[in-house]
């Protein structure tokens, strides 16, 4: 589902959970390695380097405490339909629009 969600939408870097499926249903468990909040930083961070951009340069995405690591290390932070822990701490809080809110954050 991630490399799908990838491809579909062109993204460079997707970290998931992966769900697993037995019998052709979802079974409740996860496969692999656990994207827990130590997980997410790390994907960030090595993204980052991989790339070669600056924190300045990094916007970060997400919803609830579990993002509050890796959020803190991007310049911008939006909580997305967040949990209040993670409004207190974002840049920005996108409430009432989609996601298509950033294409018009900075224009």
């Amino acid at each position: 589902m991630t490399e799908r969600l990838k491809t579909r939408l062109g993204l460079d870097y997707v970290r998931s959970n992966t769900l697993a499926v037995k019998n052709g249903k979802f079974t409740g468990e996860l496969e692999g390695r656990i994207v827990n909040a130590d997980g997410k930083r790390e994907a960030l961070l090595s993204a980052r380097d991989e790339i070669g951009a600056t924190k300045d340069q990094i916007i970060a995405v997400g919803d609830g405490a579990n993002d509050l690591k890796f959020m803190s290390e991007a310049g911008v932070s939006i909580a997305y339909h967040a949990k209040p822990v993670l409004r207190e701490k974002a840049t920005c809080c996108f409430d009432y629009v989609g996601l298509d809110g950033l294409l018009k954050l900075y224009t």
